[in-house]
């Protein structure tokens, strides 16, 4: 059985969110947040975004492009961010979704980087380079929950994170991987605004 999914996206990325629409099988919600609300209440703008716009959805997919930054001024993230957001939070009657970044092919390089010797430990870790420069805050802080450690490991993180063409061979695989965390342990280390 699938889950339900919400798709954050930029707009400059819609061709990927178009070909996952029309290639491949998975149950999605075709809406994406276009206007600011009008409030000063988080918890109302949390609610409204997840009634309106994720409502049924267990799964947000987040595609991480050249325009996904943090720190990219030239973009406004209010959208993204608050999509995020709202898929991170616990309310009442509705529970947070599993966050699943697929990493687009613009950014693969930038983004897998390699692996080296770790200094504190003195094994091999990956390198991952999920931060301000690559993505929003809400998915980077959410991939790498602080536990200080020198790495870490699939159940150290919330956010799932996938290459482009790995998600396209194996969708459900992952969205499943990112919906099962939902119930995972980690999930009560989230953070809706880091």
């Amino acid at each position: 059985m699938g889950h339900k999914c919400f798709i954050s996206f930029k707009t400059q990325d819609a061709e990927y969110k178009k070909y996952i629409q029309e290639n491949l099988e998975i149950d999605m919600i075709d809406k994406s947040l276009d206007e600011a609300l009008d409030s000063d209440n988080e918890d109302y703008i949390m609610r409204k975004i997840r009634e309106d716009y994720l409502s049924d959805t267990t799964v947000t997919i987040f595609l991480i492009g050249q325009y996904s930054a943090e720190n990219n001024w030239l973009q406004n993230q209010t959208y993204i961010k608050r999509e995020l957001q709202a898929s991170l939070y616990n309310g009442q009657g509705n529970t947070k979704n599993g966050v699943l970044g697929i990493v687009l092919p613009t950014m693969t390089g930038s983004i897998y980087t390699g692996s080296g010797v770790c200094n504190v430990c003195g094994n091999t870790h990956t390198y991952v380079n999920i931060a301000d420069n690559t993505t929003i805050k809400e998915f980077s802080y959410n991939y790498y929950i602080p536990n200080n450690k020198c790495s870490w490991n699939e159940d150290d993180r919330y956010c799932v994170l996938v290459k482009w063409e790995d998600f396209i061979a194996k969708p459900e695989k992952y969205i499943d991987k990112a919906f099962d965390k939902r119930t995972h342990p980690i999930s009560s280390k989230t953070k809706v605004k880091p």
